[in-house]
């Protein structure tokens, strides 16, 4: 039991120190987390780390990061969360508004699995209507006169 306490305290440092530190804010720490989960599998994958530490120990380790880093973002004022959200939208390739409806078709997919329902219904309250205040911020181009 101590053992797998340890490894599990490795697992995370590793995670955190060497994929999650590297990125700029919570919405691309909560994006890079839900990419790691395997739908077909049901449960996270990160084969560098599953590949030291086994695919067991990585899910659990990864499930239970992506659910605080989930909250975190949650505990953020929506003016904090707006200004993330902006920031990572900005970071992708592509042109801002296509980064907008592209999240809105897969912000649902960011939502742990585990995250209690009310958590669920308050992030997917929130995201809509940031990502409504983001287009709408969005200039729009103007005609050549």
């Amino acid at each position: 039991m101590l053992d797998q306490f340890h490894s599990n305290q490795q697992i995370l440092f590793d995670l955190t120190a060497n994929y999650l530190e590297p990125l700029h804010g919570a919405y691309q720490r909560l994006a890079y987390l839900a990419n790691l989960r395997d739908r077909s599998l049901g449960r996270y994958v990160h084969e560098s780390l599953a590949s030291f530490y086994g695919y067991e120990a990585v899910d659990q380790v990864v499930a239970h990061c992506h659910e605080e880093v989930f909250e975190r973002l949650l505990e953020l004022s929506l003016d904090a969360q707006q200004h993330d959200l902006r920031a990572h939208l900005l970071s992708l390739p592509g042109d801002f508004s296509e980064n907008i409806a592209r999240c809105r078709a897969v912000y649902g997919d960011w939502i742990p699995v585990q995250a209690p329902a009310y958590l669920k219904e308050l992030y997917s309250a929130n995201l809509r209507v940031l990502l409504e205040l983001l287009r709408d911020d969005t200039p729009k181009a103007r005609p050549n006169s």
